[in-house]
């Protein structure tokens, strides 16, 4: 057996299990904003300020990369925090990001998510599994390339449409990077696109609620990160719904790395995806 086909056969989803098991005790015993704006002190290789609870998050997953390693593994991990690891193979990626929507968290606010996503190659597209747990609504979402998405265990449909209102928008649109000032640049924009926007602090659990159908579709005002978006961008895909990273001409090339490459856009159907590839990112933000 080839070391791509011992990744694609591994566990993942235990593994997953058992970190995020790791994180929800991490959350329980620091409960207050007061424990948990505490900072390391440093910047993690994403470009955020490093709180305590994310190294520790960041530290029970690679617990459990580091036990796989030892049983024989060989991959390479992509982490916020750590940046890239090499455990013995540059083509399997795991793509790790321990608290997608760290804000909230520390704030007690709901939605933050750990996000995992294993590839047999270097972008989106090839990414074959993913896995958000979202520890607000204590929400698991799954995705396998080929054989679906599952949300607590049962399994989304692909046939979910879209809601538009009379004059063809869009009834609820998702949002991220939410400074002001982006919001302010693509306002216009937004409005000729949606009724309503929601910006729920996390890409993760944002695209999560495109793939069950929660929002009809979500864009982000600025270039993200794959840590953020490369678990929850499969999972979308595999029910049913479309992910383009539209500075690429093929829309799923964006690569599996730290640097911020291009904007996110999901939907529901092929009109709303070029529809929302169309707004453009704030320039203050390029």
């Amino acid at each position: 057996m080839g070391v791509s086909d011992r990744a694609q056969d591994t566990d993942w989803l235990e593994l997953c299990r058992r970190a995020t098991d790791a994180l929800r005790r991490i959350l329980a015993d620091a409960p207050s904003t007061a424990e948990r704006v505490r900072e390391v002190g440093t910047r993690g290789q994403g470009g955020d300020r490093t709180l305590i609870i994310d190294a520790e998050a960041e530290e029970a997953v690679f617990r459990e990369l580091e036990a796989l390693h030892h049983e024989g593994l060989r991959f390479t991990a992509v982490s916020e925090e750590r940046g890239t690891i090499d455990f013995g193979d540059p083509d399997t990626l795991v793509v790790i990001d321990p608290i997608d929507g760290s804000v909230n968290a520390k704030r007690g606010l709901p939605h933050h998510s750990i996000s995992v996503a294993v590839s047999s190659g270097p972008t989106m597209a090839d990414v074959f599994f993913g896995y958000v747990y979202d520890f607000g609504p204590e929400e698991e979402w799954i995705a396998r390339r080929g054989k679906g998405a599952w949300l607590d265990r049962q399994r989304l449909p692909v046939d979910a449409g879209e809601r538009r209102g009379s004059d063809g928008r869009l009834e609820l649109l998702g949002i991220e990077s939410a400074d002001p000032r982006w919001i302010r640049e693509a306002a216009d924009r937004l409005a000729e696109q949606a009724y309503r926007l929601r910006a729920l602090g996390t890409m993760a659990s944002t695209l999560c609620q495109v793939a069950a159908a929660r929002l009809d579709g979500m864009v982000t005002l600025r270039r993200c990160r794959a840590v953020d978006v490369a678990a929850a961008q499969l999972i979308v895909r595999e029910a049913g719904g479309l992910v383009a990273f539209p500075w690429y001409e093929d829309v799923l090339s964006a690569p599996l790395d730290l640097v911020p490459h291009s904007p996110c856009v999901a939907a529901r159907t092929e009109r709303a995806l070029v529809e929302l590839s169309r707004i453009p990112p704030a320039q203050g933000s390029l």
